[in-house]
């Protein structure tokens, strides 16, 4: 039957998100008049309200239920509030509720959204006899299951913010539409509402900004020592200064926009300057800071352990320079305690002082041989009565050391016997030998650096000659080695003559010349791989190399074959021309870089004084298609340098200079320090000379 309730101006409430709020929902009433009416919840307030006694509040629920009882619908008492609940009101509604029939109780609370839906389910259950008897959970048990609910449902919800939001200029709107039909984003709403997972959303905003925040901080303060490099170096300039006064110094430096931006607002972490990624430099404000200020206390730090540590070195070298203990060759180890105290290990490592020793110890040492080797040219009458092959017996020895033994040019070096006695050798070599490679100067000799310079310089051969040099049979052959190990000779020899014609004749702008190959790929000492033949004279050689050991293959195999000439009278192979080679490897085994590769052919080729080529720089992939152009440019490099010894290197005699238009003779000591460039540039510079047809490779 219909029930008639009295319901005036009481508004229906939908969900949790319109509480409190509902001027913002559609105001809509509780019907008014009879309805149909299955079943009844009766509330019971088991708070501690303000005036308001609950034992009236239990006589009124009373007068209720006997007026409910009447219409013989089920009736289920709900407990509300009980997360504020107190028990002897709890316990007093349970003792109501047995005492009416055992009328069924659960126990509430609407804020923490506890035991709701069990309300509604028992009152339903009792209407529906057909559907399953619903367990009544107390209420704390409920709330802790609860809380676990939520607590998953709040971990998943974070879950997929932190996987869709990746920056912290997300807004609510754009992203709670992106996760409207997640689960994780239903079920957190369902749970504690859109308003918590909003908070949530922008909580994890706010983290994100603070760790990009503390990213950009991070970065600027790495820069800040970086700056104060560059703009303040000077300890002498800040050393006086506050930490204030300083800041105003860095902005009139002119570099001080490079590192620093002053920004309209402050603090830097609030504007938007932390978004700007593609501008690096650093907030001024941040130097009010205090991790700037410790840096800027470092960097000073910094530069005054500088400048102590400078002191120290330039105190320990005059310690050096004066003391009377330290003489060439005495070993750190015994020089150690009369040089070092405190104060020097106070502020630099050992390993600093050994390292300054030793480089002390090599100037000292090259001073004491330079003066030792004046000694001996002082006293050359000792060497005079020596027998021709220059080897002095040990009697002789002794005779010289006993002579030279007052002298402290000789005491100098007592500590380096073996190098003192090797120098009186090679002093009795060069007497009686006197050549470039004996001399005591070697490489500064005189005669290598005249050489040297006149070979450098380009030599313009008069018409006569031209002729003469075109027409010259010998000029339309190269006669080239190709030196290398493992196969890398025979190879590049057979590439080259894929490029040459069936007679072996290769083309050089438009002029053909015999070319004639000599791979060498053993040892140079053997007869059959010898740079020279009766039959073949080389003008040129191409050395190859790919890996560490090959390198060091052609190394040996240059040193050997310039020691061979060394004393003959035709030793043009000293001065061959020599070009190295990097080739690609087809397999590389030993994981060498071919970074590494050029570095080591360099030196090399530096150390032998020829031209080096790498394969990018060249243009020659080796093991690949060989580019014409780049062997034409490499065998046209050994014409020339072929036609230079044509014209400076062929046999004649002392009458070849009768011819001559000026003859000077130069007298100048080795090593002395005078410059051979100022006299001979000149001569060399000038429009008319040409190269002298006598032997001698220092005449023009």
């Amino acid at each position: 039957a219909a029930t008639k309730l009295a319901s005036a101006e009481k508004l229906m409430y939908f969900c949790t998100d319109q509480l409190g709020l509902e001027q913002d929902f559609e105001q809509k009433q509780m019907p008014d008049g009879k309805l149909l009416v299955d079943g009844f919840l009766l509330c019971i307030d088991v708070s501690r309200g303000m005036n308001r006694n609950f034992d009236d509040q239990l006589k009124f629920v009373s007068n209720l239920y006997n007026q409910l009882a009447k219409t013989k619908k089920p009736i289920v008492v709900v407990l509300t509030k009980c997360d504020e609940g107190v028990e002897r009101y709890i316990r007093d509604a349970h003792t109501f509720a047995l005492s009416k029939k055992n009328l069924q109780v659960v126990e509430t609370s609407a804020r923490s959204n506890v035991n709701i839906d069990l309300a509604f389910s028992t009152l339903v259950q009792l209407i529906d006899k057909s559907r399953g008897k619903t367990k009544i959970i107390p209420y704390f048990e409920a709330l802790k299951q609860q809380s676990q609910q939520i607590a998953a449902a709040k971990d998943k919800y974070e879950w997929l913010v932190s996987r869709i939001v990746k920056n912290h200029n997300e807004t609510w709107s754009n992203v709670s539409r992106k996760m409207q039909s997640s689960p994780e984003y239903q079920d957190y709403v369902y749970l504690e509402g859109t308003q918590k997972a909003k908070k949530l959303f922008l909580q994890h905003v706010h983290r994100l900004k603070q760790e990009h925040i503390e990213r950009r901080r991070k970065m600027y303060l790495a820069m800040l020592p970086q700056a104060f490099e560059a703009l303040i170096p000077d300890l002498d300039e800040i050393d006086h200064l506050s930490c204030i006064k300083v800041e105003k110094l860095l902005e009139t430096k002119p570099d001080f926009l490079k590192w620093f931006i002053v920004l309209d607002e402050t603090p830097w972490d609030a504007t938007s300057h932390i978004d700007n990624m593609e501008n690096e430099q650093i907030p001024f404000d941040l130097m009010e800071t205090q991790p700037a200020e410790q840096l800027y206390e470092a960097h000073l730090e910094k530069l005054r352990n500088e400048r102590k540590r400078a002191e120290m070195r330039r105190a320990f070298k005059e310690n050096l320079e004066t003391s009377p203990f330290i003489t060439p060759g005495k070993p750190w180890e015994e020089a150690r305690s009369f040089i070092m105290n405190e104060d020097f290990y106070m502020w630099l490592e050992e390993s600093i002082y050994m390292d300054i020793y030793s480089k002390h110890q090599k100037q000292i040492i090259e001073k004491a041989k330079e003066e030792f080797q004046e000694l001996l040219l002082e006293y050359s009458e000792l060497f005079y009565e020596l027998e021709l092959d220059a080897k002095p017996s040990k009697e002789k020895m002794g005779v010289i050391q006993d002579v030279l033994g007052e002298e402290q040019r000789f005491k100098a070096l007592q500590k380096l016997q073996a190098e003192r006695d090797a120098l009186i050798l090679k002093h009795i070599h060069f007497v009686y030998h006197p050549t470039k490679e004996t001399c005591p100067s070697c490489p500064l000799c005189i005669d290598s650096k005249i050489e040297h310079l006149i070979s450098s310089r380009f030599i313009r051969p008069s018409e006569r000659n031209q002729k003469n040099l075109l027409s010259d049979a010998n000029i339309d052959r190269i006669n080239l080695v190709i030196l290398g190990k493992d196969g890398l000779a025979r190879e590049l020899a057979n590439e080259i003559r894929a490029l040459c014609t069936n007679d072996d004749k290769y083309v050089i702008e438009g002029k053909m010349y015999e070319l004639s190959l000599r791979p060498i790929e053993g040892n140079v000492r053997l007869p059959v791989n010898s740079f020279q033949t009766p039959t073949f004279q080389p003008h040129g050689c191409l050395c190859l190399y790919n890996s560490k050991e090959s390198l060091s293959y052609v190394v040996e195999s240059i040193e050997k074959s310039r020691e061979s000439t060394i004393g003959r009278r035709e030793n043009h192979l000293v001065h061959l021309p020599l070009t190295l080679i990097l080739v690609n490897k087809r397999g590389d085994t030993s994981g060498e870089t071919l970074h590494s590769l050029i570095q080591q052919g360099q030196q090399i080729a530096s150390k032998l004084q020829c031209v080096f080529l790498d394969p990018a720089s060249a243009g020659i992939g080796y093991g690949r298609n060989i580019n014409e152009k780049q062997i034409s440019q490499v065998l046209k490099g050994l014409l020339d340098s072929k036609r230079n010894l044509n014209l400076v290197s062929s046999t004649s005699s002392i009458k070849d200079l009768a011819d001559v238009d000026l003859r000077i003779v130069m007298c100048l000591m080795c090593g002395d320090p005078f410059n051979a460039d100022d006299i001979l540039l000149p001569i060399l510079q000038s429009q008319t000379y040409r190269p002298s047809q006598c032997s001698s490779s220092s005449s023009v």
